[in-house]
């Protein structure tokens, strides 16, 4: 087993034949850089989609995906066709507080 170094997290070793988890602390922007939801996509979001699984969330209970302009349409039919869409706002509106309105 490789020594931790500095400046990452140090966690037990899994138990035998258990997978590891490790994680990649580089792959993810920053906080405060809002970034699309798509798989692989890294645009800068501009929209959020609030959706829930009405199977397992509470009514009142949001969940949400971001998306780039390129991106929204097809995040948008992924969450309608299961029906877990309840709203799509610009994302500056649920960054100021605005949630109330569906666009």
């Amino acid at each position: 087993m490789t020594r931790p170094t500095a400046g990452t997290p140090s966690s037990p070793p899994p138990p035998d034949g258990a997978p590891s988890l490790v994680l990649d602390l580089q792959q993810h922007e920053p906080p405060g850089d809002p970034v699309c939801s798509a798989r692989r996509c890294r645009e800068h979001a501009v929209w959020a989609l609030r959706w829930n699984n009405p199977r397992l969330h509470t009514p009142e209970r949001r969940k949400t995906w971001l998306a780039c302009e390129e991106h929204r349409g097809h995040l948008t039919e992924f969450l309608e066709l299961r029906g877990f869409l309840r709203d799509t706002l610009p994302l500056e509106d649920l960054v100021d507080g605005r949630t109330s309105a569906a666009v």
